[in-house]
């Protein structure tokens, strides 16, 4: 996995099925590094700390493998990377591969995996689609949360490296399928699995315990 691209977003207001919205969601293209920070990233606009930013959501990616799928979807929006809302566009993106835990080094940072990323109201309202928070949750690729255990500088061109893998964890892709319920793809034991694994986000563990009746 490379970076593909680094992203930054500046607050914006967006109207919307008759609200407004103050929202950092749209991310773009920046010609240098990124300097990545234990709750958030340094010049980006976080609107919601609630729901994105802090140390477990302090920067998110997403693959640049799922582009095309969406483009083809959308082919009426003006497409650039940081289109999801992501502080970094990755090659070979793979969340039924990458686990909960998992930490890289990742230019002058080390990164850890927390969580996935949760679709809301103003991701619908930037593609301009009600359908899109449905479509997303049924794609099953939702890009990856990470919380910064080392601060560093980011750029495009810089690799992944798995500094140290949590074997016994869940993948990225499972925590999203409990996020949602997909009882075809995922149980209760996975469930109980996923709650008690320390570095899970601590909003993620809250939504599967009321889910899943825990």
């Amino acid at each position: 996995m490379k970076v593909v691209s680094t992203n930054l977003g500046k607050e914006r207001t967006i109207h919307w099925k008759n609200k407004t919205y103050q929202t950092g969601i749209f991310k773009k293209p920046v010609d240098r590094p990124i300097f990545l920070e234990s709750r958030g990233v340094q010049g980006d606009h976080i609107n919601n700390l609630k729901v994105h930013g802090g140390i477990d959501k302090a920067c998110y990616a997403y693959g640049e493998n799922y582009y095309n799928y969406w483009k083809e979807k959308y082919p009426y929006l003006e497409w650039t990377f940081g289109m999801f809302g992501e502080n970094l566009t990755i090659s070979e993106l793979n969340e039924d591969e990458i686990k909960i835990g998992d930490v890289y080094k990742l230019g002058g940072a080390v990164i850890q995996v927390s969580q996935p990323r949760q679709p809301c109201s103003k991701f619908a309202a930037k593609f301009e689609s009600v359908e899109l928070i449905k479509q997303f949750i049924e794609y099953d690729h939702p890009g990856v949360y990470f919380r910064v255990i080392q601060p560093g500088e980011v750029k495009a061109g810089d690799e992944l490296y798995l500094d140290l893998r949590n074997d016994k964890a869940l993948t990225v892709q499972q925590i999203y399928q409990l996020l949602y319920s997909k009882m075809d793809k995922v149980n209760k034991e996975l469930a109980e699995l996923a709650v008690f694994d320390s570095n899970l986000s601590k909003s993620s563990k809250e939504t599967i315990l009321r889910l899943w009746n825990l």
